[in-house]
């Protein structure tokens, strides 16, 4: 095992139902991924904004392919598209 950092980290809240879609998704491709814990008061969502341009979550950010992007709808297709059977 390396200490490196997994190259996808996920901006996610605590409940987020669209959130615990994408942790489904990245778990069920079996992929590593860091989550990162925004405020749950959009407009203290910074680091968020800073790294995807929107301050809504869930947000990914894959440095396999530099990919950012959020909504979980986009985020799901883009893993199972990249990562999954179809890949």
């Amino acid at each position: 095992m390396s200490d490196e950092q997994p190259a996808i980290t996920l901006y996610r809240l605590q409940a987020c139902p669209y959130c615990e879609r994408v942790v489904r998704t990245l778990d069920e491709q079996g992929l590593a991924y860091q989550s990162r814990f925004v405020e749950p008061m959009h407009s203290d969502r910074n680091v968020v904004k800073r790294v995807s341009g929107k301050r809504s979550v869930p947000a990914i950010v894959d440095d396999n392919t530099g990919v950012t992007m959020s909504e979980s709808a986009n985020i799901v297709e883009y893993l199972e598209h990249t990562y999954g059977e179809g890949a």
